[in-house]
């Protein structure tokens, strides 16, 4: 049988453990003291009941008459009390006389038989009752409040940890704006505990990153409109070129190197998170067939039920476009675009997407087994369709093939 999730949380060990420790002390504390009253307690009636067999005993060989709490063999007198008298010796045990909690004192007279006194021993066994009553109330009182007071102050760590735990969570899916900002980490002069340590730590780590990668993207900014300018001017100069394979050649890098300045400027203004989009309400059908259309190749497109959705058709497009082109790029036909409600399936019979790429998402600058392209198709896919609200996603069919789908809102 599988315990719940929350069984293993940090609060419900500690309040178990707490609970397991006060019981286990409040029994420890409540052996000693019963065991210290109820020795002090048998201790004075067995020394008073002793004491007036003494007195007995010498009564009786005087041949005055007994008092009347002394007999000789009485019938209540404990057996293995009897025993011991009649052999000779001295002894006491509580038992029970006229029903009532009694302390016996029984020594040998006349050679085989037995003179017991006794003393009332109610108040000792009340006494002693009503301190098992106490000690029984006084750690169930003391048990409760240690574990109130306990959970309260466990609850308080196990809240921030949790919270650091939510900010690292966001931090890892990109948020790194996301601060634990943990009390104790703003005050120095206050002591500082490990929560407040990790929290730092996070806070700090965040930080860093942010500084990272705002610099790698202002880099990645600038490279790209640096390389602007230039690149237009060549492209203007290829176009000057004579006819020939050469000026082909030089154009198609030169067009490749416009692209991929192209796709880092947009993805430079993806990372920025700034993107704003135009809503405007489109037929998904007829914007799939648009989209196939102007990519200029062999893809089937299937409207299985097609809606009108709310969207910002340019970036809708430039995604359905990158799947398209990513399909043909780096799959095998045939390439079908299917559209079914508000759900867009791109579907090639390659060899499918790479593990990594499933797993994780696209990365940028990565591709598989030498395949063509700077890989930044599908994270600009991936980037636009955040910036629309949709979730895409990337699997592989069973029976072969990359599978892309996006879901819009």
């Amino acid at each position: 049988m599988r315990l719940p999730r929350w069984s293993g949380t940090l609060a419900v060990k500690a309040a178990v453990f707490i609970t397991v420790m006060c019981c286990a002390l409040a029994a420890l504390l409540g052996v000693l003291v019963h065991v210290s009253v109820t020795n002090q307690t048998v201790g004075e009636a067995r020394g008073l009941a002793l004491s007036r067999l003494r007195d007995a005993t010498a009564a009786y060989e005087a041949g005055d008459t007994l008092k009347w709490d002394a007999w000789v063999d009485p019938p209540d007198l404990p057996g293995s009390l009897r025993a011991l008298a009649v052999a000779g010796d001295r002894g006491t045990m509580v038992g029970v006389h006229g029903g009532r909690p009694t302390m016996w004192a029984a020594g040998p007279v006349d050679g085989r038989r037995a003179l017991a006194v006794e003393v009332d021993y109610s108040q000792g066994a009340r006494t002693i009752a009503g301190l098992d009553r106490a000690i029984l109330w006084s750690s169930g009182l003391a048990i409760t409040a240690t574990l109130l007071v306990g959970a309260f102050a466990v609850t308080r760590v196990t809240r921030r940890l949790d919270t650091t735990a939510r900010v690292a969570r966001r931090i890892s899916a990109g948020d790194l704006d996301a601060r634990v900002d943990d009390p104790l980490t703003k005050d120095a002069s206050r002591p500082q505990d490990e929560v407040a340590a990790v929290a730092a730590a996070l806070d700090t780590m965040a930080a860093s990153l942010q500084g990272k990668l705002l610099s790698e993207q202002r880099f990645t900014a600038d490279v790209a409109h640096e390389l602007r300018t230039p690149l237009t001017g060549l492209h203007a100069a290829a176009e000057l070129l004579p006819p020939g394979r050469p000026t082909e050649l030089v154009r198609d890098r030169v067009g490749a190197l416009r692209t991929l300045t192209e796709d880092l400027l947009e993805i430079s203004r993806l990372d920025t998170g700034r993107e704003t989009v135009e809503l405007d309400t489109e037929p998904l059908g007829a914007l799939a067939e648009r989209v196939v259309r102007a990519s200029g190749t062999e893809t089937e497109v299937v409207v299985r039920r097609d809606v009108a959705v709310e969207t910002d058709r340019r970036r809708l497009e430039r995604v359905l476009g990158n799947l398209v082109a990513n399909a043909h790029r780096h799959g095998r036909g045939p390439v079908s675009l299917t559209v079914d409600g508000p759900v867009v399936t791109v579907r090639d019979h390659g060899d499918g997407f790479p593990a990594y790429l499933v797993e994780h998402g696209p990365q940028r600058f990565r591709t598989e087994g030498g395949a063509r392209g700077h890989g930044l198709g599908l994270t600009i896919a991936v980037g636009q369709a955040e910036v629309l609200g949709a979730r895409l996603s990337f699997s592989n069919a069973v029976e072969g093939g990359a599978v892309a789908t996006l879901v819009l809102g």
